[in-house]
């Protein structure tokens, strides 16, 4: 800023502001320029004069405009900073009415800025602004409407309402756009003057304007109406649609693109105001997922405005009534932008995530290892937005983990507000998810110890509760007196701490628990205890006299346990017998008195641990009949209830006169419904066999829109064997149970498919035998790696990993330490029979050939899903399953000639010899569930179709392979030997894609991309497959090929 067009002291000015070093040095400037600003004003009043004609002013303001406006932006500073300026407010006024519109304008800015809403001079500039707007000039109708908005109150509105109507049809766009959010202004101000009706049809007027600018300006009005009442709006569903296919499609000018995306900003209010109207309904949802899905496919170009419209349009997807195909969309674009390089498509990608996690956590899936690196980045801005996602995914499994995360981030943030958000989360995080009373006492505990100052006494009081009434019936006494005796000793530890670092919550809740239970520590004794709490209150200068009461009570309790008062309690209590508090002060001088004079009773007035024993209570308040009686015998007159008392009156009408509103009958049991409520309660809209039971009478049951393809077909999820019983109503109900979505088409009547045999479980131990609600099933794969193949990992990739683990739902220990040693399973084929994790392990055979590494244990496991198992594997793949070769019958060997095994000799082997399988060696044909993976031919254009509509389970894997260098060698060497078919290789684009078809109805599509470095070559290869475990599997089996 060079300061030409500024005079010397204003450029002086901002100057001396900016270089500042205290908010002192800045007062005195300011200070200095107000006195200027004064003594400059002063001057104008002294040439005004003996001005024009009839004494009219001719001061320097109209004589030198440009040092008016100087004036007006110093005075601007003056009240940005703090000070009062209120005496140049009127040469604001005085200027607004000026015929220059940058004079003018710069008068109603400072106006609008500074006068209160309730000052008198803002009734002065009603006329002025009435004048502006029935100007000719454009300039200054924009002027008095900006203005309008800023300077304009509740008894204002009427005498601009009509002026501002007539608008709304003028020739410029650039006033038309203005008038419409002025007229929202004023429905704001006043609905009575301006009702929300004729804002509407106002609104669905300038919303099918003909210039693009006034239709985007009534779109910021249509989202802020509709955010408080979308009802009004739901109409407009099919016109908004349309205007975003408009745009999308670039038909609008020229002028409305930036960076070859359409008009961004319009599309992202579109789609946030589809995202208000599609909310809770299914109808208009149905209509919005394929413009909002063609719209983020549009914007998706790599710049950051498109960017910014695939957020906008992920937001309203999970906001939306949902939709399976657009979630994957979404959780694709998620992906993208979680694994980005850039900072801040990472915070997309995480806000995005916590955004989609919460309705359908099982996308969470594949980017646990994402989530933990941008907990631990050095952004703190991502730290918090991960912070929060985490928040949104806790779950009773995770909780331990993400209490921990929260806690250690707290401690080391000094923002308050993010300090007191926190503590909020933490509190309702061990409220909801608490694995075990103790795991809650000790997390609270720190928290109070952290931030105990943004604590709410209530969870103080729920915490003593807890302690004080244990865990009811279900635990038992001895769980209640363990957990007391873990909380004696936590805050008995405490009480070394300094005084001045331990907040007042938490001081009083460990005096709380140490006077009602510090007998009960085996680690100090009562005196300890007694003494630690004196000293507590002699340095505590700055304790409040509510935190004093309840460490004095609990020394009081201390001392009727011990049955004996130390020097120590006695000085404390007899300076509090003087104390300015009159509660503590009674509390002591009555202690004092039972000490010394009844003894005996101190234990029956201090019982031990009778916080939770009920209060005897007389309503009729016996005790004081002698009291009344001796006062009516000396002539005392009794008590007479008033004549007037009519509440009590009228209570006594309406009890007896009325019935209770309340039913106070037990609900009936329910009867068992009819035989044709087990007819399937999903069938299509062409089933009318079971309409009668479930709609009265209806054609049928249609499913919600939002379920498409595979989600559409299968049996029931009902029970098959339940005959009459009641079966589940899962109507108008979002398809996301399970991988395959919510089925219909079946009977409920048709038994369930057996579930897959598991697998024996993996050698080394790595085997998950306790079923979780979180846990769908366990994604452990046989190991049949050698030691040789199996990569090594580092120790930050193992910690990770572990952590993944505990927050993604598993343990610490799901992840193998490198000390485990490596085993290789024999050579037969693996069982599917379920194997005990006790059964011993046969010793391993050696392999005649290298086979792949064992894949990689999936830490993560949201599929809503029965738990699985014990012992059982979540994809039942065999590896290493033998080709039908070697499960058909061999033939009979001919006998050797002179045979040198004895086994052999005796017939024992039954004709097999030991000659190598070469089958075994040399097929790495992929099996699912039984079923080989075969080539499927396609062309390049069905790829295509297929890849965006059919495959909506994708699994992306990134390697580095030494094996496969370059594109040739990862299709021919890779997919061919696996069973897919190769489709076309781009060689210029080192791109390739192939296609192939597991038991002749799961489809498996692969897009992969070579970029060779090196000896090696980087590997980014996404697998699509119409059944999630499917894609899980042949991912992780061509991730350890690579390697």
């Amino acid at each position: 800023m060079s300061g030409m067009h500024l005079s010397k002291e204003f450029f002086e000015l901002l100057k001396a502001v900016g270089e500042s070093k205290s908010k002192q040095e800045e007062d005195r400037i300011i200070q200095r320029e107000i006195s200027t600003l004064k003594k400059k004003l002063e001057s104008k009043k002294a040439k005004t004069i003996g001005g024009g004609h009839n004494g009219a002013p001719t001061n320097s303001l109209n004589a030198n405009r440009k040092k008016a406006k100087e004036f007006l932006v110093r005075l601007l500073y003056v009240e940005m900073l703090g000070h009062d300026g209120s005496f140049g407010y009127i040469k604001a006024v005085e200027l607004a009415a000026s015929s220059s519109i940058i004079h003018k304008r710069t008068g109603y800015l400072l106006c609008a800025c500074t006068l209160a809403p309730s000052h008198e001079f803002r009734f002065m500039l009603v006329n002025q602004m009435q004048r502006d707007m029935q100007s000719s000039s454009i300039l200054e109708i924009s002027a008095s409407l900006i203005a309008t908005t800023n300077l304009i109150t509740a008894d204002m509105v009427p005498a601009m309402q009509g002026l501002v109507v007539k608008m709304l049809d003028h020739a410029s766009e650039i006033v038309r756009k203005k008038a419409i959010i002025a007229m929202h202004r004023f429905h704001q101000l006043a609905p009575e003057a301006v009702e929300k009706q004729d804002v509407i049809d106002k609104l669905r007027k300038v919303l099918c304007d003909r210039d693009p600018s006034v239709m985007g300006a009534s779109l910021n009005v249509i989202e802020s109406m509709a955010s408080v009442d979308a009802k009004p709006f739901k109409d407009l569903v099919p016109s908004l649609i349309s205007i975003l296919k408009q745009v999308i499609e670039h038909r609008l000018p020229s002028d409305f693109e930036y960076h070859r995306v359409p008009a961004p900003w319009i599309q992202m209010k579109l789609v946030r105001i589809l995202a208000v109207l599609g909310k809770n309904d299914a109808n208009a949802s149905n209509g919005m997922y394929e413009i909002i899905g063609e719209c983020m496919k549009k914007a998706d170009v790599g710049i950051n405005a498109g960017y910014a419209v695939v957020y906008e349009c992920v937001r309203t997807i999970t906001a939306i009534y949902p939709n399976s195909t657009l979630l994957d969309a979404a959780a694709d674009a998620i992906s993208r932008f979680i694994q980005s390089k850039s900072q801040n498509l990472k915070y997309f990608g995480v806000t995005g995530l916590a955004s989609i996690v919460e309705s359908h956590p099982q996308y969470a899936e594949a980017h646990q290892m994402s989530v933990i690196e941008c907990l631990e980045d050095r952004d703190e801005t991502l730290q918090r937005r991960t912070l929060d996602l985490l928040y949104k995914m806790t779950n009773p499994v995770n909780v331990t983990f993400i209490a921990e995360k929260l806690l250690h981030f707290l401690k080391g943030t000094t923002d308050s507000f993010l300090k007191e958000d926190l503590t909020k989360k933490v509190c309702n995080l061990a409220e909801r998810y608490a694995p075990n009373n103790l795991w809650y006492v000790e997390t609270m505990s720190e928290l109070f110890e952290i931030s105990g100052d943004f604590v709410s006494q209530e969870v103080a009081q729920n915490l003593m509760t807890l302690i004080a009434e244990g865990a009811g019936e279900d635990e038992g006494e001895d769980a209640d007196e363990s957990l007391r005796q873990h909380c004696v000793i936590i805050y008995a530890n405490m009480l070394s701490k300094p005084i001045s670092k331990l907040p007042k919550l938490l001081i009083e809740t460990m005096a709380w628990v140490l006077g009602e239970y510090a007998y009960l520590s085996a680690d100090y004794s009562l005196e300890e205890i007694l003494n630690s709490l004196c000293a507590m209150v002699k340095k505590g200068k700055h304790l409040q006299q509510s935190t004093r009461k309840i460490i004095v009570s609990a020394i009081m309790k201390l001392v009727a346990q011990a049955g004996t008062c130390p020097p120590q309690a006695a000085k404390i209590i007899d300076n509090f017998t003087k104390s300015k508090d009159v509660d503590l002060q009674q509390r002591c001088i009555e202690f004092q008195n039972v000490i010394t004079s009844a003894p005996h009773i101190l234990g029956e007035i201090l019982p031990v641990d009778a916080s939770c024993e009920d209060v005897q209570v007389d309503p009729n308040l016996s005790f004081m009949d002698f009291f009344v009686g001796q006062a009516v015998a000396d002539g005392a007159k009794p008590y007479e209830k008033p004549e007037d008392d009519d509440d009590d009156d009228d209570y006594a009408m309406t009890s007896t006169s009325k019935a209770s509103a309340f039913k106070l009958t037990p609900y009936e049991k329910p009867s068992k419904p009819g035989s044709s409520y087990n007819s399937n309660m999903m069938g299509a809209s062409g089933s009318s066999s079971n309409a009668g039971h479930m709609d009265g009478g209806g054609a049928g049951t249609t499913l919600p829109p939002g379920t498409y393809g595979h989600s559409q077909s299968g049996g029931s999820s009902g029970n098959p064997s339940a005959g009459n019983d009641v079966q589940l109503n899962v109507r108008n109900v979002a398809n996301k149970w399970g991988k395959g979505g919510l089925t219909s088409g079946g009977s409920s009547n048709v038994p369930p498919p057996p579930p897959a045999a598991p697998s024996a479980p993996a050698p080394g131990g790595n085997t998950w035998s306790t079923p979780s609600p979180y846990q769908a099933q366990s994604t452990s794969t046989p190991a049949t790696s050698q030691p040789s193949a199996a990569p090594i990992k580092t120790e930050e990739q193992i910690r990770k990993e572990r952590m993944a683990a505990a927050l993604f739902g598993g343990g610490g220990s799901a992840v193998p330490s490198r000390s485990v040693p490596k085993r290789t399973i024999p050579k037969a084929p693996v069982s599917h029979a379920l194997v005990a994790p006790s059964a011993p392990v046969p010793p391993p055979a050696p392999a005649p050939a290298p086979v792949p590494a064992a894949p990689e244990v999936d830490l993560l496991d949201f599929m809503n899903e029965p738990a699985a198992p014990a012992s059982s594997v979540g994809f039942d793949v065999d590896v290493l399953a033998p080709t039908s070769s070697i499960q058909a019958a061999p033939e009979a060997a001919p006998a050797p000639a002179a045979p040198i095994d004895p086994f052999a000799d005796s017939g024992l082997l039954d004709g097999l010899s030991d000659a190598p399988l070469d089958s075994l060696q040399s097929s790495n044909t992929f099996l699912h569930n039984g079923q080989a993976l075969a080539p499927m031919a396609i062309s390049t254009p069905e790829f295509g179709e297929k890849w965006g509509s059919s495959c909506p389970h994708a699994s992306p894997i990134s390697v580095t392979s030494s094996k496969f260098p370059t594109l040739l060698a990862f299709m021919d060497g890779l997919c061919k030997s696996i069973g897919l078919h190769t489709i076309e290789s781009i060689p210029a684009t080192s791109e390739g894609i192939c296609a192939g078809m597991v038991g002749g109805t799961e489809l498996v599509l692969i897009h992969a991309k070579v970029a060779p470095v090196g000896a090696e070559a980087r590997i980014d290869c996404t697998i699509k497959s119409t059944d999630a475990a499917l894609s899980g599997c042949l991912a992780m089996y061509m991730q350890n090929l690579m390697r």
